[in-house]
């Protein structure tokens, strides 16, 4: 059969959409706004300080309440990044094997600075 015959849905088949676009689409917007409220408490958390040196500071983060949120703000933080940073690749790198690397790479990244900020709030709350 020729191409002639193929109606444009049938030369589609195949190379469209890999049905994951709209699921990145909310997990992205969700992640928003779950900063919204956690970027509120740490900016009021840190100018609630009766100093912004650094005894106050840790003081402050070493309350439960204060190293929760935080660890909560550093995955949501890192979580949307790796999120924006994949569309952006998505959009602006043509070549596959360039945009598959730079997408995990990203991924590696994040997830490596994420856990090294929850490692800095738990030894920072735990006083070790």
């Amino acid at each position: 059969m020729s191409n002639e015959m193929h109606t444009p849905l049938k030369r589609a088949k195949g190379w469209g959409s890999a049905k994951s676009g709209t699921h990145h689409f909310w997990v992205q917007r969700l992640s928003a706004l779950a900063l919204i409220p956690l970027s509120l408490w740490f900016c009021f958390g840190i100018a609630s300080l009766p100093s912004l040196g650094y005894a106050d500071f840790i003081a402050w983060m070493q309350t439960p309440y204060s190293a929760i949120m935080m660890i909560m703000t550093l995955i949501a933080v890192f979580y949307h990044y790796a999120l924006g940073l994949q569309v952006i690749i998505e959009d602006y790198v043509s070549d596959h094997a360039i945009r598959t690397v730079a997408i995990v790479a990203t991924y590696f990244f994040c997830i490596i600075v994420a856990i090294t900020g929850i490692f800095s709030v738990l030894h920072i709350a735990f006083g070790a």
